[in-house]
């Protein structure tokens, strides 16, 4: 009896063990907190995050350095006095661990999901491009590996380093998107259209062709595109458009909708802008500004900008304060920065489009960096992408005509007529019109080219100079000293005036 008790107490005591064990990772696994992540749902994060980011940087310093718009108070950014800029940095290298999340898990599937992946390079080219082109060298090859390699203090490459892999990884997507049969969702820019994207990974290896064409002959590169359409597409319409189309409800909305209306109204339109759309009768000046308040109650509504660089007093009374400044325009304005609500998601977030790459393709056929097509065809088109661009998003209910004029394409300072120096000029001028609001790209495409001419603002503390970077996070001094150390040795002072790679003679 007593050896029957034992034998049943030890059966019930194993039992016991058994049971906890096997129960023991279902009960302490947090189901709020899982391990992997699938792609999808990590795809529509990263674009909104990104783009909303760069709209952000466009408003606070993209806009401004390139004198589409100007401050009329609180006006360090507008004189240069930039310090520490932390925004790119952070955006771009909290993004990319989840690009790289996507990777991952599309390299990992069986079969390899191709649509996910290559739509996961392209964004981590553009975002790379970024994150180079303000800062310089920047960690790239040992970047968002912490995780899978324990690697923390990454090295930073150089920018050549950088843009051969951005190039590489646009090529290999063109290559691999559409050969793999999963269908994309968490997509918030094409809606799964693998061909557009592979239209944008093209239209972007154009994009950064130019970009280092000053330190790399890209003539093969670039023509190599063009010979052959069904292989390597690029944008042909504004439907090809890279943008993000926001909703007319929270939360996602136009990045800018809910800003307070104060700090909106500290940015106006830049009078190096408003003066030249006026110059040559630009309705897109309808589209960038609004008439002043000033003018208005007089009865002659007149769209006014003022200059860039002012310091706080003059900039705060400038043609008699506020009142006679013109706001930005309404189509990118906030809730409450008008007696009539602006249309919450009338604006786009855009990464490319078709209007930028006519441009690129017209200063490349002009430099006879490519064989293919007309300069001015490809310049006209750049033009008239724009006006249909604006055409298709500003609601009608705002009253502006955006038709073209007569005689618009004629007058000495847009028709395509000149020297090649003067005929670069007017590409670049219409090119600088087009990236209105487009993160920090026209600031890049003035520091490659040095057009159009912009001079700085009177008031400006960084003599006479427009910055030409972002200096390092200072972070990275205590987080990444030595390596961030050693790129500063190689690319020089990190400061606002030293050159990136692709930028110096």
């Amino acid at each position: 009896m007593k050896s029957l008790k034992k034998y049943i107490a030890a059966f019930v005591a194993l039992s016991i063990a058994v049971s906890c064990d096997d129960g023991f990772e279902k009960v302490n696994t947090n189901p709020n907190v899982p391990t992997e992540v699938t792609p999808n749902l990590l795809l529509s994060g990263v674009i909104r995050n990104t783009i909303n980011d760069q709209v952000n940087e466009a408003w606070s310093i993209g806009n401004i350095v390139v004198q589409h718009t100007a401050k009329i108070q609180f006006v360090n950014e507008d004189r240069y006095l930039w310090g520490e800029r932390t925004g790119v940095w952070n955006s771009v290298f909290g993004n990319l661990r989840n690009v790289q999340n996507i990777i991952t898990a599309a390299e990992s599937a069986n079969p390899v999901q191709n649509n996910y992946l290559g739509i996961a390079l392209i964004l981590k080219s553009w975002m790379f491009s970024i994150v180079t082109d303000t800062y310089g060298d920047v960690p790239y090859t040992d970047a968002t590996k912490g995780k899978l390699s324990g690697n923390f203090a990454p090295k930073y490459d150089t920018q050549e380093t950088i843009y051969n892999g951005i190039l590489a990884d646009l090529k290999k997507a063109n290559e691999i998107l559409g050969t793999s049969s999963e269908a994309v969702s968490g997509d918030l820019i094409y809606n799964g259209n693998v061909t557009q994207w592979r239209k944008l990974a093209n239209s972007l290896r154009l994009r950064y062709l130019m970009r280092i064409s000053n330190k790399r002959d890209v003539k093969a590169d670039m023509q190599t595109i063009l010979d052959n359409a069904t292989q390597n597409p690029i944008f042909a319409s504004n439907a090809d458009n890279a943008a993000l189309v926001y909703q007319a409800a929270a939360p996602n909305q136009w990045p800018l909708y809910t800003a307070r209306v104060g700090s909106f109204d500290e940015y106006r339109l830049s009078k190096t802008l408003g003066d030249y759309l006026t110059s040559i009768g630009d309705p897109r000046l309808q589209v960038f500004g609004r008439p002043t308040e000033a003018s208005v109650t007089a009865g002659t509504p007149k769209v006014e900008g003022i200059p860039n660089g002012l310091e706080d007093t003059q900039a705060l009374s400038y043609n008699g304060g506020p009142q006679g400044v013109s706001r930005v325009g309404l189509t990118f304005a906030c809730l409450v920065c008008s007696s009539t609500a602006p249309v919450a998601n009338a604006s786009r977030g855009l990464i490319m489009t078709y209007s930028e790459l006519q441009f690129i393709l017209a200063e490349a056929r002009e430099k006879n960096l490519v064989t293919s097509g007309v300069a001015e065809t490809y310049y006209t088109n750049g033009i008239n992408a724009n006006f249909d661009y604006y055409r298709s998003i500003v609601p009608s209910s705002y009253g502006i005509d955006l038709t073209l004029p007569s005689g618009y394409f004629t007058q000495t300072s847009v028709a395509y007529a000149g020297t090649q120096s003067q005929k670069l000029e007017l590409i670049a001028r219409q090119k600088w019109v087009a990236l209105f609001f487009n993160g920090l790209e026209a600031w890049t495409d003035w520091r490659r080219s040095g057009l159009p001419v912009l001079i700085p603002g009177a008031g400006n503390l960084n003599n006479n100079l427009i910055p030409v970077r972002y200096i390092y996070p200072q972070s990275e001094q205590s987080l990444n000293a030595n390596n961030r150390s050693e790129a500063v040795t190689r690319q020089g002072a990190d400061d606002i005036n030293t050159q990136v790679w692709w930028d110096k003679n």
